[in-house]
């Protein structure tokens, strides 16, 4: 992963953040170490303030980081991915995700269509003041069928893109609401396309929250005439 998309992790910022304040409250266990032995007893009392100031901070930080893996930040129009679709039987499809951040992924989707669907996150004053954009991530892909009665009745692929331990910001927030009192909104965005053999997509993130979703040239002509593609 590039310096550009490890900025782009609130993550890995909050970490970093931490990791900083872990060496500064070993510092100030240092500077409060040599004040008790040279009886400056006043001084110590000060040093020993700041490290458990530190030391909480750290433990915060160190939590945000962890419940905001996989998160990003949200900027003018964010692409989130790109999907390569090939056909493996009547509604059945071997779909490669693309982040990036150059990792990749491949699954089997059951359907006509798939679907990504993404997690969003604003936030609430003086946070939008001091310029904190929105945080986003990838939840969930699945197929979809056109026909509303296979939709019901038909095997169906769902595919989770998001934490496994549910340790996250939307867990958090659904269990203790009250505790994110900075959070203004956190909400679902969705966006689905027809599944084409050799078909080629790119998924984006607006500002606004809500995914957008582009074939390319190829991919557009042959959703627009599948039997002559």
């Amino acid at each position: 992963m590039n310096p550009i998309e490890l900025l782009r992790l609130p993550a890995t910022v909050l970490l970093v953040l931490a990791a900083i304040l872990l060496l500064a409250c070993l510092l100030q266990l240092v500077l409060l170490r040599r004040r008790l032995d040279a009886g400056a007893r006043l001084a110590a009392g000060g040093h020993a303030l700041l490290c458990v100031a530190c030391l909480v901070l750290t433990v915060l930080l160190g939590v945000g980081g962890w419940a905001l893996r996989g998160y990003r930040f949200l900027g003018e129009e964010a692409p989130v991915v790109d999907i390569e679709a090939h056909i493996l039987s009547p509604q059945r499809w071997a779909v490669t995700l693309s982040w990036p951040d150059g990792s990749t992924r491949r699954l089997q989707l059951a359907g006509d269509d798939w679907r990504v669907e993404a997690v969003v996150l604003k936030w609430r004053l003086p946070a939008v003041l001091a310029g904190l954009p929105p945080l986003y991530r990838l939840d969930r892909i699945d197929g979809r069928y056109d026909d509303p009665q296979q939709e019901a009745s038909a095997p169906r692929t769902v595919i989770g893109l998001g934490s496994t331990d549910g340790f996250d910001l939307l867990g958090l927030r659904r269990q203790y609401p009250r505790a994110l009192p900075m959070v203004d909104a956190l909400y679902g965005s969705g966006a689905y396309l027809p599944l084409v053999d050799g078909g080629h997509y790119s998924v984006s993130l607006s500002r606004t929250g809500a995914l957008v979703a582009r074939p390319d040239a190829a991919t557009e002509r042959r959703i627009s005439s599948p039997l002559g593609g």
